[in-house]
């Protein structure tokens, strides 16, 4: 019978999928259920009173047994100190520990209670990961403890060998052993590749060997290397203006306008590159049971759509086109190719047709999408944007801001397979100016900023500078405030949405943009727009031009509103 407390169960779960075989153990109240639950697992015991001793207990175990993790558990309070000098130790040779330490709750820290002191992080910056795993009551909760789990015990094999830190808080009572089996917990691996050609055909033998509907999702990057046409035949392929590449690019419209949403439904989802805009996708895919396997650089356990079970440590780009190569090659490819085959002959091939499904669906909405006409507005300055620039200047760069803007940029600049650029990281609406600027700077050819007003006016300093030249152009939209919060129900009833939440106001650029010595245009019409257009994009310019759209942020909101139901209402 094991510990009752969820958060244990799951590290004791997970510490035998990370095949954990030996434990040094100390005396203490609180880490009993923890030793219990070690035993219990089968995990052997090795009992040191002397915590100083016992981090150099498992040290030597590690060392002889071929650098395998071996764990230490202490009880809450000074228990864990006496740890550092045994950790200082095993991070600089590389020994792969793994620190347990019991803690009390975090109500009872600083509040005078016994054996309590700050024990997250108190081993740092000698471990190569520190977590803390406080019990679980929710959903979110229980997904957030498995991924810290699996980061501290994958952390070995992203960089070095060293110790890491599990830092359990245990609530009262703590001695209740009622659970007769422990869940089996997701362990997500970490593949890490030292040729990334012979992963990239251990992944494919991986898919092509278990799944019928796999996905490709290509978040932000440039994945300008190369066209992807033998990937695009087996897996749908999603990417946005950000990724660099056109495969599948109104994911969004598809979903949306699905009459069969099940259909879509991926079995298997490779996840390569940065974060993706579309709030419909990742909700569409974290509701979707599948595999998620990630490929990223660093090795981290970016869990974007909630099912993740591999990571692949090495570059999007390495990956993505060592895939496409192999797939290319006459020997390996006609392997691959009978093997994804074999898979759907044995299954009916009722599968096969998921990439035409997609593809279909996606030509469909592109039509819709060419199709609609939308009143003057945000999406109609962008549209007609995209439209002069895919016909005129397609090498051009082009920045979105965030928020409304890039959502916009999303459906139109994928018509003219145009790569954009835009703050994503952390999706702040600070500095999207200023990067524009800063690019323009280094670039001879023009250089686009397409910008909402509450952005634009955040970062006016952006034009304060003697250093830009006339091939900076912004296209500014102003709408009196943050439009995009007009689509939020639930803030409606509220009195302080206008004014503290969308911060509407009635400013206008005009004054900074004498203040500056910036070239000052303004539309409030179709008419005045296309015709200010003309001179937005004009080649020849001494000092940047900034173009003025004033908008209704309702009608805005509308106009994409109706825009979606086109998508999903035209036969």
């Amino acid at each position: 019978m094991y510990s009752n407390k969820n958060n244990l169960t799951q590290l004791t779960s997970l510490l035998t999928q990370h095949e954990v075989e030996f434990a040094v153990v100390c005396p203490g109240s609180r880490n009993a259920p923890i030793v219990h639950n070690l035993n219990e697992i089968g995990i052997e015991c090795i009992p040191v009173t002397d915590e100083r001793s016992a981090g150099f207990y498992a040290l030597g175990m590690s060392l002889k047994i071929g650098l395998k993790p071996v764990v230490v558990c202490v009880t809450s309070g000074t228990a864990l100190l006496n740890l550092m000098p045994a950790v200082a130790e095993a991070y600089y040779q590389q020994v792969p520990l793994i620190i347990i330490s019991a803690d009390r709750p975090a109500d009872k820290i600083d509040q005078l209670d016994g054996q309590t002191l700050h024990q997250p992080n108190a081993l740092e910056p000698y471990v190569l990961k520190s977590i803390n795993i406080p019990e679980a009551y929710t959903q979110e909760q229980f997904l957030h403890n498995n991924r810290l789990i699996n980061e501290a015990l994958n952390a070995r094999y992203i960089a070095e060998d060293g110790p890491v830190h599990i830092n359990v808080p245990l609530t009262e009572p703590l001695y209740e052993f009622t659970i007769e089996e422990l869940y089996r917990e997701r362990a997500i691996s970490l593949w890490k590749p030292y040729i990334c050609y012979d992963i990239a055909e251990e992944l494919l033998k991986h898919i092509f060997e278990r799944y019928h509907k796999p996905m490709i999702v290509l978040g932000q990057n440039n994945f300008s290397t190369g066209e992807l046409t033998e990937l695009s035949k087996r897996f749908v392929i999603i990417n946005e203006a950000l990724s660099g590449v056109q495969v599948i690019s109104n994911a969004d419209e598809v979903i949306a306008s699905s009459k069969d949403i099940e259909a879509l439904r991926p079995d298997c989802v490779i996840y390569a590159g940065g974060t993706i805009v579309s709030k419909r996708l990742k909700q569409f895919l974290r509701e979707t049971s599948c595999t998620n396997i990630v490929i990223n650089a660093k090795g981290a356990a970016t869990d974007t759509f909630e099912h993740l079970w591999h990571i692949i440590q090495t570059t999007p780009e390495n990956m993505i086109y060592s895939m496409e190569a192999l797939l290319e090659n006459e020997d390996k490819g006609a392997y691959l190719s009978k093997l994804w085959n074999t898979l759907f002959e044995s299954k009916g091939n009722k599968e096969k047709n998921f990439v035409n499904l997609w593809n279909k669906a996606s030509e469909k909405c592109k039509r819709r999408t060419i199709e609609y006409a939308p009143d003057f507005s945000q999406m109609f300055a962008v549209s007609k944007f995209e439209e002069k620039l895919g016909n005129t200047r397609p090498d051009t760069s082009v920045f979105y801001a965030n928020s409304s803007a890039i959502r916009i940029g999303n459906i139109y600049a994928p018509l003219y397979n145009r790569h954009v650029f835009c703050n994503r990281g952390v999706n702040g609406i600070e500095g999207s100016l200023s990067t524009a600027a800063g690019a323009s700077i280094l670039l001879n050819d023009l250089t686009y900023c397409v910008i909402g007003d509450l952005s634009f006016f955040y970062d006016q300093n952006a034009l304060w500078n003697q250093n830009l030249k006339g091939n900076l152009r912004i296209l500014l939209l102003n709408n009196g405030g943050g439009g995009i919060f007009e689509k939020f129900e639930g803030l409606k009833g509220s009195p302080v949405r206008e004014t503290c939440v969308m911060a509407t106001h009635n400013t206008s650029a005009e004054g900074i943009c004498k203040q500056c010595n910036v070239t000052y245009l303004s539309a409030k019409n179709e008419e005045e727009y296309l015709n200010a257009l003309e001179k937005l994009t004009a080649p020849k310019s001494d000092r940047p031009v900034v173009l003025e759209v004033f908008t209704d942020s309702k009608n805005d909101m509308e106009v994409v509103n109706n825009y979606y139901k086109h998508q999903k209402d035209n036969k």
